[in-house]
């Protein structure tokens, strides 16, 4: 009776609109300011009302912690190896920001055992009730288990610099995921722009490349300037968002904010079907 009362529990919620979206955080190489960009995003996001967990996905070189000058003692993995409960791993930063550490040795998903996957789904399922989105901060690059997540998630961002290869590796990454999935959400965020760069011509040829090549429309959310603000943000081991609020990258991410829960208020908003992807793929096989 219990879980039938927590399953049609779950449905009251869905057909509310209630649980969180998903969102996982990509690019498609390393050095494009990923990790930065999902702290000082989920700071945004906080700023304008939203309950936000950040998951640390990049698993052995996380640095979520770093960022935020932090040295948490558990993560995920402790919880998911049953040695811990799930609030035991959730960690709180001094400004209010929610995150969970990746720890190490969650890339062998295929040799979990059932347990262990029902505990993720678990853990996803609360964190799903409590908060409005959960962003997960993925690794650069593709790997077989972190496609999986990603296939799962609602919505996936993509940053990306002007540069050629990130410009590439970006357009990849996304061909990859949408020959999967051809439903799922892009947005793009175009990072360390500068007056050289020739303006957004950059991204936009790569929303062009995804609209021509693979018929799949995707929303840029914005552009991010070079601010100096950044660097001594990371030294100071703090989000810029807080340390430089009037810098012009904070008020660029403010609107990105701003753009995005738009768009999930009024475009995107339909009911999350995060879980039952993520029971679906990483379940397959095994039955």
């Amino acid at each position: 009776m219990r879980d039938q009362a927590e399953a049609l529990r779950l449905k009251m919620l869905k057909a509310k609109g209630e649980l969180a979206r998903s969102i996982a955080i990509v690019s498609g190489k390393g050095g494009v300011g990923k990790s930065n960009f999902s702290i000082n995003f989920a700071h945004s996001l906080i700023k304008k009302g939203k309950k936000v967990i950040v998951i640390d996905m990049d698993i052995g070189m996380g640095n979520i912690s770093i960022l935020l000058g932090e040295s948490p003692k558990n993560s995920l993995q402790d919880y998911l190896i049953g040695d811990m409960e799930l609030e035991d791993v959730i960690n709180v930063e001094n400004e209010g920001l929610v995150y969970i550490s990746g720890g190490s040795g969650l890339d062998s998903v295929l040799e979990w055992s059932e347990d262990t996957l029902n505990r993720l789904f678990t853990a996803f399922e609360q964190l799903q009730q409590e908060y409005d989105f959960i962003l997960f901060d993925m690794a650069a690059g593709a790997t077989q288990q972190s496609i999986d997540l990603i296939l799962s998630v609602d919505e996936v961002i993509v940053i990306s610099t002007t540069e050629p290869t990130s410009i590439t590796d970006a357009y990849s990454m996304m061909k990859f995921i949408y020959l999967k999935d051809q439903e799922k959400e892009f947005h793009i965020v175009s990072n360390r722009l500068t007056k050289r760069d020739g303006g957004n011509d950059a991204v936009k040829r790569l929303q062009f490349a995804m609209r021509k090549f693979l018929d799949k429309e995707t929303a840029i959310l914005g552009f991010l300037p070079e601010d100096p603000s950044v660097q001594k943000a990371v030294l100071a081991q703090k989000p810029f968002l807080l340390l430089y609020p009037n810098a012009p990258i904070s008020k660029c991410m403010s609107a990105i904010a701003d753009k995005f829960v738009h768009l999930n208020e009024t475009e995107l908003k339909r009911e999350t079907g995060f879980i039952g992807k993520l029971k679906g793929i990483f379940m397959k096989g095994r039955q």
